[in-house]
């Protein structure tokens, strides 16, 4: 039987290529990654019993390897392969997210593995957004961006011989894992040079700026590369000093005893120079120079992922702050969210997290007729909040806009089609509470078995 390198070591073998690759091309990245380790590392000297929850439920190992990234492709045959070759690294398509809401036309899914031992390995995860033409208003504006795109191919001829190899096997070697990784991570690197003219350029920018990037160059440039942090207010204030700006607010909900979900927050798009085409009826002329903005920075904090009561009641409360009148924004988040529940008890009787569930003591005999609320009083077992694996639509829309800076931003009404994403993606999309529900399902059946 052949032998071959497991999903998660390849996942994490692209990971750490993507992160070194991606600190090459966007220095300011690398001094992102030192800041978030100082931090990381004085959050958990100054709290040893984090330290030590962390350490028991194998989410220390992963703080350091931990990563999101986020590209856009423009067709669907390019998702459709993007899902084979996530696949090769234990990575699935969960949820789906409507971003045209926030002006930005496109719908996402977050590839990310989904088992609770892929996740200790590591989490990393890649938020994918395919490009919606059809909300470009100008038809003929449309067919261009897809003529543009029909021209192009974003994986090497190594890559797909590699993704079919694996298919087919049922694996890859550890050669083959390597330069499945070497090939892969042609995809999402930054070109400098533009597939179009300056002109045709600036008519896509013109209709979005999200558009220029997606259909102007050769591949979907990995846009950020984000790192967790225990203590984002933290990255947040130490930004400035090392000559990092980040954006003026902290996207999702406010800081907290008990995190909730996700907090997320970046510095500017960095203004890059790049290379025009030739326009055709001047073949004989050289490139012409330009710029393009499009790749930033971003931090992430990460809290209790809440269940259908407790995202409702998240909703309601993060609807009330944005519809506030006096006052700024944090401080009526911070008043709304008053009537969210800061205590993880509070938050497991209420039904508004999800929890992972494990005795105190593995020897120790566990009574059947003792309530799950009675073992967990008497200390004999201990509920841990599941951390949240993905993302807010409403945090992503507002990261993206806040890196846009144009005034295209809402031309769209909320216009979801999961039905054609999911046609384009070859498959359904996971939903993340089933995946939450059955991983604490999964620690009470446990909890029975010990029971007997």
């Amino acid at each position: 039987m052949p032998s071959f390198v497991s999903p998660d070591e390849i996942r994490t073998r692209f990971s750490q290529a993507m992160s070194a690759m991606y600190q090459q091309e966007v220095p300011q990245y690398g001094e992102l990654l030192d800041l978030v380790a100082e931090v990381n590392q004085a959050v958990l000297t100054a709290d040893p019993a984090l330290a030590e929850q962390l350490a028991s439920n194998g989410e220390l190992e992963r703080l350091g390897l931990e990563r999101h990234g986020a590209i856009r492709v423009g067709k669907p045959d390019e998702l459709f392969m993007l899902r084979r070759l996530f696949t090769v690294m234990g990575m699935s398509a969960v949820g789906y997210y409507d971003l045209s809401v926030a002006g930005v036309p496109v719908h996402s899914t977050a590839f990310r593995p989904v088992s609770s031992d892929a996740l200790s390995r590591n989490p990393f995860r890649v938020f994918t957004s395919l490009l919606r033409l059809e909300l470009i208003d100008d038809p003929e504006l449309r067919e261009r961006a897809a003529d543009i795109l029909e021209h192009r191919d974003i994986f090497t001829p190594g890559a797909r011989r590699l993704i079919d190899k694996a298919e087919r096997a049922g694996g890859l070697s550890d050669e083959e894992a390597d330069r499945f990784v070497h090939e892969s991570l042609e995809t999402f690197r930054w070109h400098r040079s533009a597939t179009v003219d300056r002109a045709t350029y600036q008519v896509l920018h013109e209709a979005h700026r999200l558009v220029a990037d997606v259909v102007c160059f050769k591949g979907p440039h990995i846009n950020h590369l984000t790192p967790r942090t225990l203590d984002i207010d933290a990255v947040q204030q130490g930004m400035p000093a090392r000559g990092i700006t980040p954006k003026a607010t902290i996207e999702g909900p406010p800081r907290r005893r008990c995190p909730l979900l996700l907090r997320q927050t970046s510095f500017k798009a960095l203004e890059e120079p790049i290379m025009f085409q030739a326009p055709s009826f001047h073949a004989q002329t050289s490139e012409t120079s330009g710029s393009h903005t499009a790749r930033f920075g971003e931090i992430e904090a990460r809290g209790a992922a809440l269940t259908p009561k407790g995202r409702a009641l998240y909703d309601r409360l993060l609807e009330q702050a944005c519809t506030a009148t006096g006052g700024d924004y944090e401080s009526a988040l911070a008043r709304a969210f008053e009537a969210f529940p800061d205590q993880l008890e509070t938050m497991r009787r209420e039904g508004l997290a999800y929890f992972r569930y494990r005795r105190t003591d593995p020897q120790a005999p566990i009574d059947p007729a003792e309530t799950l609320d009675a073992l967990i009083a008497r200390g004999a077992v201990e509920a841990t909040p599941l951390i949240y694996e993905d993302f807010l639509p409403v945090s992503a829309a507002g990261i993206f806009q806040s890196n846009l800076d144009g005034d295209n931003r809402a031309h769209y009404t909320a216009n979801a089609n999961r039905e054609a994403f999911e046609q384009a993606l070859g498959g359904p999309v996971l939903d993340e509470f089933t995946l939450y529900g059955e991983t604490e399902a999964r620690s009470i059946a446990a909890l029975a078995c010990a029971a007997g």
